[in-house]
């Protein structure tokens, strides 16, 4: 939850028909003589340095970017060792200026002041709370918090599309702040990239109470299985990966509830957030996996499973009862043989 998830495509065109300019101008103070600045650009959820600009004797710096109606975002870092990042958002036109600040003993890059741009001022909030979070363990327990009530303030900019992002690895607990910057920006951003990524995540949202949506896909064979074939039996959805060191160790467990009560009702459905054939079916055989239901499209973070769940992390599980409906999220270890034991034991 401590790191934002970077949920990014492709730069934007530098050059279209209607071409719009915007620029970002700054100062750096307080980094070692001959630091430069370095431009990173997100490619497929990696961010890639494109440029590296040279700062005059004052710690000037300017970058201008030319393109369409679309909002561009980028990175900055330093050339320094383990440079801090900041992120950049830029609407059409802007012209937006920053006084920015190195301390080289908490190796932290600070905003100390932004003009020009609404979506920096609130991004200059985030970064100086989480500077200042890395040094304090009572500002790191009130982060959460701190982070829902700025968003929340904030949902009508589109900074806070990507600064939500923060609570990906939380996203059920924080689901209803998504839905509100969503529904904030979704008609005057229906296509910008983040703003589409809360919506997909929103859309995915299965909370207990809720029909289980079908998954359908594959087996081992080729042959097509279905969630809802399985209606009359109390179903673990389980999604993991043969790579996913959690996922195997959880495994013994799930086999154990597994024999233990499968002649009562229960069933397992275990989609494979896997790309690799060979290796997701010597994991099934390794750990004894010994339910037909193994279900994978070998597409990774991409599974269609996955993304109909809104599985953002594994292991993941969603208990579903005999009519198809959810009864919990994320069950393990104890938690999932408590579960199982009021619905089978103490159910008799």
């Amino acid at each position: 939850m401590k790191h934002l998830a970077l949920i990014v495509a492709a730069m934007l065109s530098m050059m279209t028909a209607v071409a719009q300019k915007s620029t970002l101008g700054g100062t750096l103070e307080g980094a070692p003589e001959g630091t430069k600045m370095v431009v990173y650009e997100p490619q497929n959820g990696h961010l890639v340095p494109i440029d590296t600009l040279n700062l005059n004797k004052k710690g000037n710096f300017s970058i201008e970017h030319v393109g369409n109606t679309d909002p561009v975002f980028f990175a900055m870092g330093l050339t320094v060792d383990h440079s801090p990042l900041l992120h950049v958002m830029l609407l059409p036109d802007e012209k937006v200026n920053m006084r920015l600040n190195y301390d080289q003993n908490n190796n932290t890059l600070g905003i100390e002041s932004v003009s020009g741009s609404e979506n920096m001022a609130l991004y200059k909030q985030f970064n100086n709370m989480m500077n200042i979070a890395a040094a304090n363990p009572a500002m790191q327990q009130a982060m959460p918090e701190a982070m829902q009530q700025m968003l929340s303030q904030n949902s009508g900019l589109l900074m806070s599309a990507f600064l939500v992002t923060y609570f990906e690895s939380a996203f059920e607990q924080y689901a209803a702040l998504y839905k509100q910057i969503r529904d904030a920006l979704i008609v005057r951003y229906p296509n910008d990239q983040f703003v589409r990524h809360l919506d997909d995540k929103v859309r995915s949202v299965v909370v207990a109470g809720m029909e289980a949506p079908d998954i359908v896909m594959t087996d081992r064979e080729g042959n097509v299985r279905r969630l809802s074939d399985l209606r009359g039996k109390v179903v673990l959805i389980d999604f993991w990966a043969s790579w996913c060191r959690p996922c195997r160790m959880e495994n013994p467990n799930v086999v154990r509830m597994y024999k233990k009560y499968k002649d009562q009702g229960f069933e397992i459905f275990s989609v494979s957030l896997d790309n690799s054939r060979d290796k997701w079916l010597q994991a099934i055989a390794d750990d004894g996996l010994v339910w037909e239901n193994h279900v994978s499209d070998l597409k990774g973070w991409s599974s269609s499973g996955g993304r109909l769940y809104g599985i953002s992390s594994i292991p993941a599980t969603v208990l579903v009862d005999r009519d198809g409906k959810v009864l919990a999220r994320n069950l393990r270890g104890q938690e999932l043989e408590q579960r199982l034991m009021q619905l089978f034991d103490e159910g008799k």
